[in-house]
């Protein structure tokens, strides 16, 4: 008797769509993604990628979510600067993984696909924008910062400036004394005069 394989639904099925979009991420790049080559490797075919995921920039920046797994902590050191250098070192130090390579053919890819960009936008301000706001919280329910300071763009500099060191000098990880001056010189002035 032939050996019949179960169909897959739900999560399964999702599960194995975003791991094959993943793989296809780290072998082919965000250029070489097509949802025809993730349906063939997950064993499925296109119309379930689409059903899920309206085109390759959800189901590429979908399948980066996956693999990163859960958003970074916030701490809670009791110091502002503690904190904000513990985030940076955590995303510093994941910047080798396999997720971090994938989000940077991501990054590679925006300029030639604006939905791409929108669907990053997207991603970062859910995960990041609200990890850096808790500590923000934290901070000035210790006295630590001014109510005012609460504000996404406040929130998230230090985040933006490190990426900005990836991204114009083609690094992988940042020394630790570029994310102390990046807290030290531009985030905590910036958090205390607002």
């Amino acid at each position: 008797m032939a050996d019949v394989k179960t169909r897959r639904r739900g999560t399964e099925l999702e599960d194995a769509i975003l791991r094959a979009a993943a793989d296809e991420l780290a072998e082919a790049g965000y250029a070489g993604l097509t949802m025809e080559r993730v349906a063939q490797r997950a064993g499925t075919n296109k119309n379930a990628l689409y059903r899920r995921w309206p085109n390759r920039a959800a189901l590429g920046v979908a399948a980066y979510r996956h693999l990163a797994g859960d958003r970074l902590t916030p701490p809670d050191t009791g110091d502002l600067r503690e904190d904000a250098l513990t985030l940076l070192r955590a995303i510093n130090c994941g910047q080798s993984s396999p997720a971090a390579r994938i989000l940077r053919g991501l990054l590679a890819g925006v300029g030639d696909e604006p939905e791409l960009l929108k669907q990053l936008n997207e991603q970062a301000t859910e995960g990041a924008t609200s990890t850096w706001l808790t500590v923000l919280d934290q901070a000035v329910a210790r006295g630590d910062a001014p109510p005012g300071a609460r504000h996404p763009r406040v929130a998230t500099v230090a985040l933006v400036l490190l990426r900005n060191e990836y991204l114009t000098r083609g690094l992988t990880t940042v020394d630790d004394a570029v994310l102390a001056e990046i807290v030290d010189e531009v985030f905590l002035p910036l958090v205390r005069n607002r």
